[in-house]
C-alpha cells in the first residue's frame, strides 16, 4: 500500500516536472527569439588587439518605437568606447502612430496618452530622453533628418526650428544661406494689393503675402537639414534624402562645392557622408531611394557617382545610412554596381530602437544582424582609413535607471522580445532587373 501512494506520488511530481518544463521552455523560447544574421558584433567598452587608432565615434539612426530606452544605453556606450562624437542618421519619433515607449511612460504616471498629447510632445521627447544621455557625458551630438520627421504634421521647418541648437552650430552651416528649391528667385518680390476694407480687417491679398513670406521663410531653412563639418583630415556630409523630392538641385549644387573644396584641400584624406536613406542600387533596395523611381533613384546615383570620383581622386569614401532596422555591412556589393561603376564602402546601422525588420532576400548573412539594437563604432586611424565595428547592445546594457524607470519586465517583453516584424515581403518592381536596366 504504501509502495503504491508513493509510487502514484513520484509519477504525479513527474507529471508536474515535465508539465513546468515544458511551460518554461515555452516560456524561454518565446522571451529569447533567435537574432537573424551572423555578422560580427562586439560589447560596448571591448578593447581590439593591433595597431591603435587615433580617434572614435559613433553612428545609428531610427531611434523611433523604444528609443527612449535604447538611446541612453547607446550613450553609455559611446563613453565607455571613448567617442568623440555620436551622429543620428534620423527617425527620431514614430509621428504616423504611437512610439511604445511614450506610451508606457504615460501609464505608469496613470495617464492616457492621446494623438494630440503624443504629436506635440514627441520631439520634445526626444531631446529630453535621447538627446541629454549625451549631453550629460558630455559628447556632441549631430542630428540627421528622416522620413518620419516629414510625415504630417511635422515638417522640415518645425524640425529646423525645434532641433536649432543641434542645427546651428557654426561648424556645421558653413556659411549657408541659399534657399532650397521652391523659395523665391532673387529680384523676385510680391507687392500687397490695394484693398479697400475696414480696420483690423485682413485682405486676402495680406494672407497670401503672409503665406507666401512663411514659405521663403521656410525654404531658407530647409537647408540647414544637409551640412557638412571638418574634424583632423576627414569632413563629414549628411544629406537630405527624407522625403521623395531628394535630392533637389539646391543640394545637390551645395553637395558639388563641397566635394570641389575637399579635393583642392589635401588635408581632407576622408569623407564620410551619412544620409537616412540608402543611396539606389543597394542591398536593401527595396527600402532605400530606390522607393522614389522618378527623383530618389536618379539623383541617388548622381550623388554614388560622385563619389566614385571623388574615391578616384585619391579620397577615402565612406557611406552610412539607416532607414532599415537592422545592421549591415558591404551594402552597395549588388550586381548593379560591380558591372558598373564600381563598389563603395556602405553599411547600414538602423538599430536605435525602431522596430525591427527581416532581412531582405538578397543579404549576406555574415554581413548582416537583425532583431538586434546597436551602434556602428567607427576607429579613425592617423591615414584617414576607418575601421566601422558594429556594437551590440544587450537588455543587460539598459542604464538601471531606464529599468527604473519602465520596468525591467516591460523592456524585456516589448522592446527586446517584441518591437520586431517577421513577415517579409516581395521584391518590389523598382528594384528588379528590368527596372534597373533604366539606369
Amino acid at each position: 500500500m504504501e509502495r503504491r501512494t508513493l509510487a502514484k506520488l513520484a509519477a504525479g511530481n513527474l507529471l508536474l516536472c515535465s508539465l513546468a518544463l515544458a511551460i518554461s521552455c515555452d516560456c524561454l523560447c518565446r522571451s529569447k527569439p533567435t537574432t537573424v544574421g551572423t555578422a560580427p558584433s562586439r560589447s560596448p567598452g571591448q578593447g581590439f588587439d593591433g595597431k591603435p587608432e587615433a580617434w572614435r565615434f559613433v553612428v545609428s539612426g531610427d531611434s523611433r518605437n523604444c528609443g527612449d530606452v535604447v538611446m541612453p544605453a547607446i550613450a553609455a556606450g559611446a563613453k565607455a568606447d571613448r567617442a568623440s562624437f555620436y551622429w543620428h542618421l534620423g527617425d527620431l519619433r514614430a509621428i504616423y502612430d504611437f512610439d511604445q515607449d511614450m506610451v508606457q511612460a504615460a501609464a505608469l504616471k496613470g495617464k492616457h496618452l492621446n494623438i494630440i498629447a503624443y504629436e506635440n510632445d514627441a520631439w520634445d521627447d526626444f531631446k529630453r530622453n535621447q538627446i541629454a544621455p549625451f549631453e550629460n557625458i558630455p559628447i556632441p551630438f549631430y542630428l540627421g533628418i528622416g522620413n518620419h520627421e516629414t510625415i504630417p504634421p511635422k515638417t522640415r521647418c518645425e524640425f529646423v526650428k525645434t532641433f536649432a541648437a543641434s542645427l546651428d552650430r557654426p561648424e556645421l552651416q558653413d556659411g549657408k544661406s541659399s534657399p532650397a528649391q521652391g523659395s523665391q528667385t532673387k529680384g523676385q518680390t510680391t507687392a500687397p494689393a490695394k484693398s479697400k476694407v475696414g480696420a483690423g480687417e485682413e485682405t486676402q491679398s495680406d494672407a497670401g503675402n503672409a503665406c507666401a513670406k512663411q514659405c521663403a521663410d521656410c525654404a531658407k531653412l530647409q537647408t540647414k537639414t544637409y551640412y557638412h563639418w571638418s574634424k583632423a583630415g576627414l569632413d563629414f556630409i549628411y544629406l537630405d534624402n527624407a522625403s521623395d523630392e531628394q535630392f533637389d538641385r539646391a543640394q545637390l549644387n551645395w553637395f558639388d562645392r563641397v566635394l570641389q573644396k575637399d579635393t583642392d584641400d589635401k588635408s581632407i584624406t576622408t569623407v564620410v557622408v551619412g544620409m537616412h536613406k540608402a543611396l539606389p542600387w543597394s542591398i536593401t533596395c527595396d527600402h532605400s531611394m530606390n522607393e522614389s523611381p522618378q527623383q530618389g533613384t536618379p539623383s541617388g546615383v548622381e550623388v554614388y557617382r560622385k563619389l566614385l570620383d571623388l574615391e578616384k581622386k585619391n579620397k577615402k569614401v565612406y557611406v552610412l545610412a539607416s532607414h532599415s532596422h537592422y545592421f549591415m555591412s558591404d551594402i552597395f556589393n549588388t550586381d548593379h554596381w560591380r558591372k558598373k561603376e564600381g563598389v563603395l564602402p556602405g553599411w547600414i546601422i538602423g538599430t536605435a530602437g525602431a522596430e525591427r525588420y527581416p532581412l531582405p532576400p538578397k543579404a549576406e548573412l555574415t554581413n548582416s544582424k537583425t532583431y538586434t539594437y546597436g551602434y556602428l563604432l567607427a576607429r579613425v586611424f592617423s591615414d584617414g582609413t576607418i575601421d566601422f565595428a558594429f556594437t551590440e547592445l544587450k537588455q543587460a546594457d539598459i542604464p538601471i535607471e531606464i529599468k527604473s524607470r519602465y520596468t525591467a519586465q516591460w523592456i524585456g517583453e516589448a522592446c527586446f522580445d517584441g518591437n520586431r516584424k517577421t513577415e517579409k515581403t516581395e521584391e518590389p518592381d523598382y528594384c528588379k532587373d528590368t527596372a534597373e536596366q533604366k539606369q
